[in-house]
């Protein structure tokens, strides 16, 4: 349990270093090692926060999984149509990589599920699970309201735009291209729009 500010203010600081480290070297290449040399802290006081690496991937994962429904919300009450849900979702990413080419933590740790631990992996699928409900909620709405076209289901088409937006990321970073991934975000906006 936090109870003091100061406490509150370095189980954020490791989540937000944890984030960090993730997003740019993934989840098996940290230690609390790592975090304790950052913080200036000792690794038995990451302990006291998290017993377990996989406390604090839990932890982490949760907190992200809220702050990103929150920004689909936000996006969703926008009074934007589908068109601009769909590229407000995509700004996102797009925000994310613009930091330090740094992916989305959940693409990240998507790469290395199978070396997760179960309780990390199950969160990572929960994200993708939710994010991929929201899109197809925005393209069905979209199809209805006749401003985007595509064949198949909402689903599918859901689970296409999150592949293609996390993969952009993964090859744009390893091109080290930065609008490479804006190009193929855009380009697949403009087809949904243009059908």
């Amino acid at each position: 349990m936090r109870s003091t500010g100061e406490k509150l203010s370095t189980y954020d600081s490791i989540l937000d270093i944890a984030q960090r480290l993730i997003q740019s070297r993934g989840y098996n290449a940290f230690s609390f090692n790592d975090l304790a040399k950052e913080l200036g802290i000792r690794t038995a006081s990451i302990h006291y926060h998290f017993p377990t690496k996989a406390d604090l991937g839990v932890a982490l994962l949760r907190r992200y999984r809220q702050r990103f429904r929150q920004e689909l919300a936000w996006i969703a009450s926008n009074g934007g149509d589908s068109v601009s849900r769909l590229a407000q979702f995509a700004a996102l990413f797009e925000r994310t990589f613009k930091t330090d080419s740094q992916l989305c933590l959940c693409g990240m740790l998507g790469a290395e599920v199978t070396s997760l631990p179960k309780r990390v992996a199950a969160e990572v699928e929960r994200f993708f699970s939710e994010t991929e409900l929201w899109l197809a909620h925005v393209l069905t709405s979209g199809k209805r309201a006749q401003l985007i076209a595509f064949s198949g289901s909402p689903r599918t088409q859901a689970r296409m735009l999150i592949a293609l937006l996390e993969g952009a990321m993964v090859v744009a970073r390893g091109m080290r291209h930065n609008a490479y991934f804006q190009g193929m975000a855009r380009s697949y906006l403009l087809k949904l729009k243009a059908a």
